[in-house]
């Protein structure tokens, strides 16, 4: 006897193609692009409140801040001190010569060490704290995030931002405010000498227009200013370095990326705290 046939299954009608799956069209793909910085700057403004909420949890990590306090001071008082003598120099040097052209010579001193309070200072406190603390800080928790340090850390039931964050961030917020005085103090020397030697001023004007212009709300705005940007410097620094991307290359490169988004927002956050005070504190005389 010989075995039946296999019986061949009916072929499908050939009007019925199978559908594909509908691709994505690109239109789709475009809100997460657009969303992404979005997405950073609430994590960014999300850790700027962790830390704020854990600055205020016991127990306080004594020993790394005035180890971070020392680093970050040990690294920018020099060439903070350096680098303000030629921004005083320039700035007396530019008001003295805008000032005689003028016919307004005895307010020279008042013009330029106001400029270098209000405005140079606190930018060259925020610019040396954030390339060079800021970018340290950046490559420490970059480093401990890709040897997994920080997972570690959270596992054991330590919070990274309360134990390594925190002490930063405060560390940079008092230096930067002690450099302000600083700054303010060597660039308005620099800028009396380069004014009074170079320019043949006379010392008694300088003293005297600046006296007649100064008041001491232009030092608290100062001192407020150092103290933002400090924060400020601080808190880019540690969200970039606790969010590195492709192992070590990706921690310079956050390094980099923390430097130049901190002198962004350095920038665009004192020009909004000087139109506040220019609207809120009048003018000395006014």
């Amino acid at each position: 006897m010989t075995a039946p046939m296999p019986v061949r299954p009916p072929d499908p009608p050939m009007d019925r193609v199978p559908e594909k799956a509908p691709e994505k069209a690109p239109e789709q793909r475009r809100p997460t692009r657009l969303l992404a910085p979005l997405r950073e700057t609430g994590r960014l403004f999300t850790l700027a409140g962790t830390v704020c909420r854990e600055t205020f949890r016991r127990p306080f990590q004594v020993r790394e801040f005035i180890e971070q306090f020392w680093l970050v001071a040990s690294v920018t008082i020099l060439p903070a001190a350096l680098v303000s003598i030629p921004f005083g120099a320039v700035i007396a040097l530019q008001v003295g010569s805008l000032t005689q052209q003028l016919g307004a010579q005895s307010f020279t001193g008042g013009a330029s060490v106001l400029a270098v309070i209000q405005q140079a200072s606190p930018i060259i406190v925020a610019l040396l704290v954030s390339g060079a603390a800021g970018s340290a800080i950046c490559a420490d928790l970059g480093s401990r995030k890709i040897r997994e340090e920080l997972d570690a850390m959270e596992v054991m039931g330590v919070s990274p931002i309360q134990r390594l964050v925190v002490p930063r961030v405060l560390a940079t917020m008092l230096v930067a405010v002690l450099l302000n005085g600083l700054v303010s103090v060597v660039g308005t020397l620099g800028g009396y000498f380069f004014n009074v030697i170079l320019q043949h001023g006379t010392p008694g004007a300088y003293l005297s227009s600046f006296s007649a212009l100064a008041q001491l709300p232009d030092l608290y705005i100062s001192e407020i200013k150092a103290l933002i940007f400090g924060f400020i410097a601080g808190i880019v620094a540690a969200y970039r370095g606790l969010n590195p991307r492709g192992g070590p290359k990706g921690v310079g490169d956050a390094v980099n990326q923390s430097v130049v988004i901190t002198f962004m927002l350095l920038f665009f956050v004192n020009m909004i705290l000087t139109a506040i005070y220019l609207q809120v504190v009048p003018a000395k005389g006014s």
